[in-house]
């Protein structure tokens, strides 16, 4: 028995207990209808006890982000409410009903919750319509898919989509991937095949079984796994394989290697669209191929300057450029390796790695906020609230310590340090809707 069935049960008692509130749920079955519902603290229970899965959008009326993610929601609604196993969206105003926000620890806004049975879950995906539904999809879709022939494949790949990577185990018992599925079911869908044709062993490239094929429809790479199908070795594989070889560095990119522990050997270049760029992030795929404990990652500054720039990219106008970055804060150079030439820049890439691996390398850190940081949820309006009271708090213990009769003049830093807390908590709580954003 699984904790989705015992919610399921325990739902069933709370109806025979309190069939007022499921007979209210059964009123919002009806209203499925692609619209948005509008919740508040007499209807939200209901709403909840409703549907298997609800999407809810905690917003305030004054936040400008939640006012471009609502058409967002509205445009998917109806696509949500029409998959087989519907997805509802309902929005609540958490800055009129802060008992239920509280409740829910909702410290930023727009902040979205998935309610799977009841149960609530941080959506941190993509909010872009088409990339929404595609990422809410695989909430509702088994943990590891049962193929029983080719056109079952084939109908799995184009349900699936493109956005993420797909594994399918080829002559694998489900119970050998089921546990790793669930660990990575928000990055990747995962089926076996049960039975298939020598054709599709030609279509996918593998020829033997049992074979772990990875597809990553976007980036038209493909990868097989023939084992040892043990914890260690399957696992690595997965997670090496969750991302492409090169990784194109955007806001979406970057929110995926959250989950990802690797050094990132990072490329600089002045436009990675270009017939020489693209080139170079060819080598890049070799390179990691064969270096699989790093992370292989490009960035044009002409794509995104504001990135490139916080490691030097405006000092040091010398592209292409290799840094080794670790996620966060710090990042180091190859000490006689910083820039690439045109000529045989394989075998650079190979001096490159060679210095890093043996401790050539200079520490740097990053200009500006790390980027990473940007991409987690990190502090919220709550936790920002407080650090201002701590920090009034040690400002005021020290200005008593002082001599009280020294003079002070209006306007000064003192005096703006001991202001009203209630203009920072506003400003605080527009720096956590940005923090929410995607």
């Amino acid at each position: 028995m699984n904790w989705l069935t015992i919610l399921c049960g325990l739902q069933l008692l709370f109806c025979v207990l309190k069939p007022g509130i499921c007979s209210a749920a059964d009123d919002f079955k009806t209203r499925l209808d692609g619209s948005v519902l509008e919740l508040d603290e007499s209807n939200f229970d209901s709403a909840i006890a409703s549907f298997d899965f609800i999407l809810v959008d905690f917003y305030a009326p004054w936040c400008g982000h939640c006012k471009r993610l609502a058409p967002q929601l509205d445009k998917v609604a109806p696509i949500l409410a029409g998959l087989r196993d519907p997805i509802a969206i309902a929005k609540l105003d958490a800055d009129k009903f802060a008992t239920l926000a509280r409740k829910y620890e909702i410290d930023g806004f727009p902040t979205l919750k998935l309610f799977i049975h009841g149960v609530p879950v941080d959506y941190r995906g993509p909010r872009k319509p088409d990339l929404l539904v595609l990422y809410l999809k695989k909430y509702v879709a088994p943990d590891v898919s049962i193929l029983g022939s080719d056109s079952a494949i084939s109908d799995f790949l184009e349900a699936a989509g493109t956005y993420f990577p797909l594994y399918i185990g080829f002559g694998l018992n489900e119970t050998v991937i089921s546990h790793l599925a669930i660990k990575y079911k928000k990055m990747a869908w995962f089926s076996v095949a049960k039975d298939f044709s020598e054709d599709a062993m030609v279509l996918y490239d593998f020829d033997k079984v049992p074979a772990l094929v990875v597809l990553h429809p976007n980036y038209k790479e493909q990868s097989v796994f023939y084992g040892p199908f043990e914890d260690e070795f399957l696992g690595d594989f997965i997670k090496q394989n969750l991302l492409p070889l090169a990784v194109p560095m955007n806001y979406e990119t970057l929110g995926q290697l959250r989950y990802d522990d690797r050094k990132i050997v990072l490329t600089i270049m002045e436009n990675e669209k270009g017939e020489k760029s693209q080139k170079l992030i060819k080598l890049l795929k070799a390179a990691a191929s064969a270096n699989r404990d790093l992370v292989f990652g490009y960035v044009g500054v002409k794509q995104w300057k504001e990135f490139a720039d916080t490691f030097g990219a405006s000092k040091n106008k010398k592209f292409p450029k290799l840094i080794i970055w670790n996620g966060d804060e710090e990042y180091f150079s190859v000490i006689g390796s910083e820039s690439l030439d045109d000529e045989d820049q394989g075998s650079q890439i190979s001096r490159f790695l060679e210095g890093y691996r043996e401790g050539r390398i200079e520490k740097k850190m990053i200009e500006g906020p790390s980027f990473m940081d940007h991409m987690k949820s990190t502090i919220g309006v709550g936790a920002l609230v407080i650090i201002v009271f701590l920090v009034a708090m040690l400002m005021l213990i020290r200005s008593i310590s002082k001599d009280d009769d020294e003079p002070r003049r209006a306007g000064t830093r003192r005096d703006i340090d001991h202001g009203d807390s209630s203009d920072a908590e506003s400003s605080d709580s527009e720096n956590g809707a940005r923090k929410k954003e995607e």
